[in-house]
C-alpha cells in the first residue's frame, strides 16, 4: 500500500518508513526538519518506492495519487525541542493533525495518530491504563507538548465520530535506540552520551522515578500493526517493565564498560513520578507486545552509538538543563 508519515525524517518515524518500505509498500516522507534530520532516511534515497517531500504540515499539503494510509508523527517530542518552539509543537498538534485528518478523509485513508503517555502526565493510576484520563498541569512547563497531544486526539476522535474517518490513536511511551540524537535532552540518549564520554550521570531527585523504556524496532511494530488494524484506540504503545531512573543509570554503566560516577540534581517541575503502560489493549486488539530486553536493546544502541561517533557535531554540552524523561 502507500503511506505517507508526517515527521518521517524524526527518530521514530525513519525507522516507521524503513520498516514499511522493507515489507513492501510505497512511503512518502514528509518533514520540514525542525528537529529531524535527512540524514536519517539518506539511505533510503536510492528505493523507488520512497519520496523524501520537504513540506511543513501546518500548511495544507497534498500527495500525488492513491494513498492507503497516513500515519501523523510529526511533532517536537524532546523537551528542549518543545521548549525552544512552543508554538510551533501547538500548531502541529492542532493545525497540523487536522490538515493531515483532512488529506487522510478525502482520500479514504487510514489515518494513525502517534499520541503519547505525557497524555497522562504525572499519573495518579499506576500503571496507566488507556481508559485513565491522566493529570495533567495545563499551564506547566511540559503543557504545550502535552496539550497538543491530547487536543490531537480529541480531534481524531471527532473526525471518527462525525465524518466517518477511520482513524486509530496510540500513546507511544518512552522509546530509544539507533539515530536517537545524543543532546535530545532524553533520559536514555543523555546517560549514554554521559557514559561514552566517561562524564558523570546526571540523576534528578533521588533516582526512585520509574519509567518504561521500549526498543524502537519494537515500537515500529506496534505502529505497522496498528495501521494495518481496524483498532480505533487509544493504544498503549510501550514495554511494561519498569525501571527506576537509578537502576537504568546503572545498567547504563554496565553496557558501557564506563568508569562515569552518578551525580543527584533537584527533580523538574512537573516530573513524572511513576510510568508504565498496560498494554491489554495491544496485545488483544494487534496481537502486539515488546520482545526485546533493555539490556540487550541498550547494547544494540551503543553499537550504534560509538559506530557514529566521528559524525557527532560538536555542540555545547547542555547538561545543566533538567533531562525530562
Amino acid at each position: 500500500m502507500k503511506v505517507v508519515v508526517t515527521g518521517g525524517g524524526g527518530f521514530l518515524g525513519s525507522h516507521l518508513c524503513e520498516a514499511l518500505l522493507y515489507r513492501g509498500d510505497t512511503v512518502w516522507c514528509l518533514d520540514n526538519f525542525c528537529t529531524g534530520a535527512p540524514k536519517n532516511v539518506t539511505h533510503l534515497l536510492p528505493e523507488p518506492r520512497f519520496r523524501l517531500v520537504s513540506c511543513d504540515v501546518t500548511e495544507p499539503f497534498d500527495v500525488p495519487g492513491p494513498v492507503h494510509a497516513v500515519a501523523h508523527l510529526a511533532s517536537p517530542a524532546s523537551p528542549p525541542d518543545y521548549h525552544r518552539l512552543p508554538l510551533e509543537t501547538l500548531s502541529v498538534g492542532s493545525r497540523g493533525t487536522e490538515n493531515a485528518l483532512r488529506f487522510a478523509l478525502r482520500r479514504g485513508a487510514r489515518f494513525l495518530l502517534a499520541s503519547t503517555s505525557e497524555a497522562y502526565g504525572d499519573p495518579e493510576v499506576h500503571p496507566q491504563p488507556e481508559d485513565y484520563w491522566g493529570h495533567v498541569n495545563p499551564v506547566g512547563p511540559r503543557s504545550v507538548y502535552d496539550e497538543a497531544k491530547r487536543y490531537a486526539e480529541a480531534l481524531t476522535t471527532a473526525y471518527r465520530r462525525s465524518l466517518g474517518a477511520n482513524t486509530g490513536i496510540v500513546r507511544i511511551f518512552n522509546t530509544y535506540g539507533p539515530r536517537m540524537r545524543p543532546h535530545d535532552g532524553r533520559v536514555v540518549s543523555t546517560f549514554l552520551r554521559q557514559a561514552l564520554a566517561e562524564r558523570p550521570l546526571t540523576v534528578f531527585g533521588d533516582g526512585s522515578q520509574t519509567r518504561s523504556f521500549c526498543y524502537v524496532d519494537d515500537l515500529v511494530r506496534g505502529l505497522t500493526a496498528m495501521l494495518d488494524s481496524c483498532s480505533e484506540g487509544p493504544v498503549n504503545l510501550g514495554n511494561p517493565g519498569e525501571f527506576t531512573v537509578r537502576e537504568l543509570a546503572d545498567l547504563v554503566l554496565k553496557v558501557t564498560g564506563s568508569p562515569s560516577s552518578v551525580e543527584y540534581r533537584p527533580l523538574p517541575v512537573d516530573d513524572p513520578c511513576r510510568r508504565r503502560p498496560v498494554i491489554d489493549r495491544a496485545r488483544a486488539e494487534l496481537g502486539w507486545s515488546p520482545t526485546v530486553p533493555l539490556e540487550e536493546g541498550l547494547r544494540r544502541t551503543v553499537a550504534w552509538s560509538r559506530s557514529r561517533a566521528a559524525d557527532r557535531p560538536a555542540t555545547a554540552d547542555p547538561d545543566r538543563k533538567p533531562v525530562q524523561v
